[in-house]
């Protein structure tokens, strides 16, 4: 019996350490979402978990502010096109059972489908955002003309299949809802159930994910979180979406703890053999920087410090008062859920510095973002006082300029009219970020407003250049292009 004494010992000091390491992970953890918070840039629930195991889950802000309901680990919220990777499971799913296939083109399902593109298109490049078909939530007016209205699937889809592709399919990724929203109505056709109906009792039920669904305006959802988004510093109501128009591109809701289930089920076989569940998180095709998608899901091999590269499959989602994370790393069962219900902030910043915290490896701490001073200086003050206050603000170590911030700010300043202070605002984020083919996209689309062709060319061009699956961006250079030999 003393022989097992010592052994005993060790194990009891290995876990205690591990508790002990655990907790100050969390601390940490805890204290960079409060001041992310405290800054405004973070407003909803957190869950982490290392090796599998939670070892934190928050939630930060209102749920909803007029009531002054705290967000909590079980509140409900919209999550954007973190839906996408329970659609492409679904899809999977069915060709496993062999309803489906996935190197055949979409009018083997949808007969009716245009055949000059549908007979051209392949569930794969549905999939893998590689089908060419324009995604719909970019088309010109969309929010005021279409977010707002009641459309079953069939009829939706009719809205964009007649539509020219932008590339060969197959050719080239660019991110599209279309071909996701297409994949439901797809699994509606090959199971004569709906896409909610076949969620429910394929993932949702099995996984007692019993807090998650697909979201309706008009049900009574407990604990259902509201959507707002920021104006500046004020905070406003969400606009209206009907909730048919992301349907299986991002109509789900869930909280924290329900996507964690969702994470520790993607490690076993519940769903899917064990083949299938590989296939969702293979690198595809090169989609933004040093990322690939798979189905549903982005696969990229991120920096470590000196412990080398890992794998991280994560997706982010964006939705009317909602912005989203899900990031898996799954050689250690590591899991960062970030769900925030006040529109697009920097969940990929808090996401970069909790991996670091679980890795032991240094991170940027918060820092207030300096777009919500400026939009009020130049809205209220014009070039001169906004570019003044730019100069200070610059020097100050507090601030640091978040380019989505910037942009919104940006786009916010177009939209009432005010064209060179949004120039001024965009040139702030070119300098910042000079290897975002966006920024120069948004300066480019300022210029064309406030007149300038010229600029708008320099510009566009220069997004293409840095961003060459900025299909937008080609379409406006090749219109300019077009007036300018007329």
């Amino acid at each position: 019996m003393k022989q097992l004494i010592k052994p005993v010992v060790i194990c009891l000091i290995l876990l205690f350490t591990s508790t002990i390491f655990a907790q100050n992970k969390a601390q940490q953890i805890e204290q960079l979402l409060a001041k992310y918070n405290e800054y405004g840039q973070f407003n909803g629930s957190a869950l982490v978990a290392e090796n599998g195991k939670v070892i934190f889950k928050k939630g930060f802000g209102s749920a909803n502010m007029e009531w002054d309901i705290p967000n909590q680990p079980d509140t409900k919220f919209r999550l954007g096109s973190i839906s996408k990777q329970f659609t492409a499971l679904l899809i999977v799913k069915l060709a496993e059972e062999g309803k489906i296939k996935l190197d055949v083109p979409v009018t083997t399902y949808i007969q009716d489908y245009p055949k000059e593109n549908g007979s051209r298109i392949t569930i794969h490049n549905l999939l893998t955002h590689t089908s060419g078909i324009p995604n719909y939530t970019n088309a010109p007016n969309f929010l005021k003309e279409k977010a707002r209205n009641p459309y079953s699937p069939a009829d939706f889809v009719k809205t964009f299949w007649n539509l020219p592709l932008e590339f060969t399919p197959g050719e080239k990724f660019n991110y599209s809802n279309s071909g996701y929203f297409l994949l439901g109505y797809i699994i509606e056709k090959v199971t004569g159930k709906t896409y909610e109906q076949y969620l429910q009792e394929t993932i949702f039920t099995p996984l007692k994910m019993v807090n998650s669904g697909y979201d309706h305006s008009d049900v009574i959802l407990k604990n259902r979180a509201a959507g707002y988004e920021k104006n500046g510093k004020v905070i406003v109501n969400a606009s209206y979406l009907d909730m048919s128009i992301p349907y299986a591109a991002g109509s789900l809701y869930s909280t924290v703890e329900d996507l964690y289930l969702w994470d520790q089920a993607l490690y076993t076989n519940k769903l899917l053999s064990e083949k299938s569940m590989e296939s969702l998180f293979k690198p595809y095709i090169k989609a933004w920087g040093d990322e690939f998608y798979g189905y549903g899901w982005s696969i990229e091999d991120v920096n470590n410090g000196d412990k080398g590269k890992l794998k991280v499959i994560e997706h982010g989602g964006g939705i009317n008062g909602f912005n989203t994370i899900i990031s898996r790393i799954p050689a250690d069962k590591n899991l960062v859920v970030l769900l925030n219900n006040t529109g697009g902030t920097v969940l990929g910043e808090m996401n970069d510095a909790i991996r670091a915290i679980l890795y032991n490896q240094p991170f940027n701490q918060p820092k207030k973002s300096m777009a919500l001073d400026l939009l009020d200086i130049y809205a209220n003050k014009g070039v001169t006082g906004g570019n003044e206050a730019y100069k200070k603000l610059k020097n100050d170590p507090t601030y640091a300029i978040k380019e989505g911030d910037m942009n919104r700010v940006g786009y916010q300043l177009l939209q009432e009219g005010k064209k060179k202070e949004a120039i001024e605002v965009f040139k702030i984020n070119v300098e910042a970020f000079p290897k975002s083919g966006n920024v120069y996209d948004s300066l480019g689309e300022a210029y064309l407003a406030d007149g300038d062709k010229k600029m708008a060319i320099a510009n566009y061009s220069k997004s293409v250049e840095l961003d060459p699956s900025n299909e937008g961006g080609k379409k406006v250079l090749e219109e300019l292009s077009k007036n300018k030999t007329k």
